[in-house]
């Protein structure tokens, strides 16, 4: 019976968790004054920074190791937090969304296009549309869009 339901698990998982595009915005602007708003609108919601990931750092310092002559971003960081109020709210009504915590959101620009930046999050809905809420407030707040 176990072998049962761990097969039916990790058959339903790809519906279940099948990924939607991220929630994204475009701004003129430079990397640096965009990140620098970004976690200032994290911090200024009252919540704390866990790590923050400099993810084109890291591509950028490996592309040669892994065989690629790609440059995938100029900069690119990933600001991850949690929020004890929302995370309760989401683990309350389905304690599986521990998964998705913390949550995070992405900045980068793009050698293929300069002077514009990216921001966004994942797309969340159901039970974890409060955390959707919050990203995009955030995100919303630091790019001056509220």
């Amino acid at each position: 019976m176990k072998h049962l339901i761990l097969t039916t698990c990790l058959l339903a998982a790809p519906a279940a968790w099948a990924e939607t595009p991220p929630v994204t915005y475009i701004v003129e602007d430079s990397f640096e004054n965009v990140a620098f708003a970004v976690e200032s609108a994290i911090i200024g919601a009252g919540l704390v920074i866990d790590h923050v990931s400099h993810t084109g750092e890291m591509l950028e310092r490996t592309r040669g190791d892994v065989g690629s002559d790609k440059v995938l971003f100029g900069q690119a960081d990933v600001f991850s937090f949690c929020s004890a109020t929302v995370s309760r709210q989401v683990m309350e009504a389905d304690q599986l969304n521990i998964q998705h915590c913390p949550y995070g959101i992405f900045v980068f620009d793009s050698p293929d296009a300069p002077g514009k930046v990216t921001v966004g999050h994942r797309d969340y809905d159901g039970s974890m549309a409060p955390v959707n809420d919050l990203l995009s407030g955030i995100v919303k707040d630091a790019l001056g869009l509220d």
